[in-house]
């Protein structure tokens, strides 16, 4: 991509902004980071070590007030901040990224969408668990047919984190938008719908585990697809044993995969896509999933499966595409309200322990 670079505008910088924004951004080719908005003292230190030509502000007003200096804005702070920041980006004519949940209800997030379009701006939904390796590899198997007819696919995104380690993900207050349901659930049914389309019916049982936990911290949520396929889903905080992160069955073979893409471990180490000769998102033959049927992989049932590439790069890559009017949004924000559909379906289904039909 030739041409001056898109400023980009990076609003939050915690975990979000620092770890997977920041360095995606400025690894992106036809993007520079421009501006990084914090209060806090201590990360705009750190934006201006890790980034020395970036400007700093204190506060998201200072980028509307100079919105003709900037291409694309990405909202990276906490939950209960995107749908005001992506608005008022919006209303200041400027395109925007969010981080997911793009909002705490389908309903705003189709609000979003439909100022976006009125504005004729883009909106776009960091989704960047599409781009895992696991995924990706998935995705090549159901599409060459080496599955079959999938019956089943079970996802977890399971951790071992016994002790709340406080913040506003893990806050009771529901304007805060946090527990594991928004959080983690949103990359699962996210990739759920995304490999076996619309979804008919919603089951979850979700727990409150830890002491002193304010929100779910192990959640389950199972979802009945129209094409017939059933999703069976886990996030957790509170899962001493791991389950694999992938089982997939269908009547051909089935497909199991254990362990988490290496690229968020890769990042928060600071590690950089094109930094060094090894590739990016790779991962030891010894971590591949294993492919076959009667047999268990534990005991050596099935045939190793290489892993593709995780490609998280790919997302900004496809938003300067987009941007330039050279490709499709990689994640719209319709696509993003799907999601919360089945989410608050599922909050639903949870506190009033029902099947909800949609």
């Amino acid at each position: 991509m030739t041409g001056t670079p898109l400023r980009v505008g990076l609003v939050g910088y915690g975990l979000a902004g620092s770890v997977f924004h920041a360095p995606l951004i400025a690894a992106t080719q036809g993007l520079t980071l421009d501006t990084v908005v914090t209060s806090n003292p201590e990360r705009q230190a750190q934006a201006r070590a890790e980034y020395p030509d970036v400007r700093v502000a204190a506060s998201a007003d200072e980028l509307w007030a100079r919105a003709d200096e900037l291409d694309l804005i990405v909202v990276a702070s906490p939950n209960k901040t995107h749908v005001p920041l992506a608005t008022a980006a919006l209303e200041a004519g400027l395109p925007v990224v969010v981080d997911k949940p793009v909002a705490g209800t389908a309903a705003e997030a189709r609000a979003l969408a439909e100022l976006a379009e009125k504005r004729g701006l883009l909106l776009s939904v960091f989704q960047n668990r599409r781009w895992d390796n696991d995924f990706l590899t998935l995705r090549r198997l159901i599409a060459d047919g080496q599955l079959g007819e999938v019956y089943r696919f079970e996802s977890r995104f399971e951790r071992w984190r016994p002790q709340l380690k406080g913040g506003w993900r893990e806050s009771g207050d529901p304007a805060e938008i946090g527990g594991l349901l928004y959080d983690l659930g949103s990359h699962v049914v996210d990739q759920a719908l995304v490999l076996f389309g619309p979804v008919t019916s919603v089951y979850a049982e979700a727990d409150v585990r830890r002491e002193g936990a304010r929100t779910d911290d192990d959640t389950f949520i199972a979802l009945t697809h129209e094409s017939g396929v059933r999703s069976h889903l886990y996030v957790s905080a509170t899962t001493a044993q791991l389950g694999p992160r992938f089982r997939v069955l269908g009547s051909k073979a089935g497909y199991v995969k254990h362990g988490l893409d290496p690229q968020e471990a890769a990042l928060r180490d600071g590690s950089r896509p094109g930094a060094s000769g090894a590739e990016w998102g790779a991962e030891p033959e010894e971590l591949w999933g294993r492919l076959g049927a009667g047999e268990s992989p534990v005991t050596g049932g099935g045939s190793p499966v290489s892993t593709l590439p995780g490609d998280y790069p790919a997302y900004y890559a496809a938003v300067a595409r987009a941007l330039h009017a050279d490709g499709p949004n990689p994640v719209t924000a319709q696509e993003a309200a799907a999601a919360l559909d089945v989410l608050e379906a599922a909050r639903r289904s949870a506190a009033e322990k029902v099947t909800v039909t949609l």
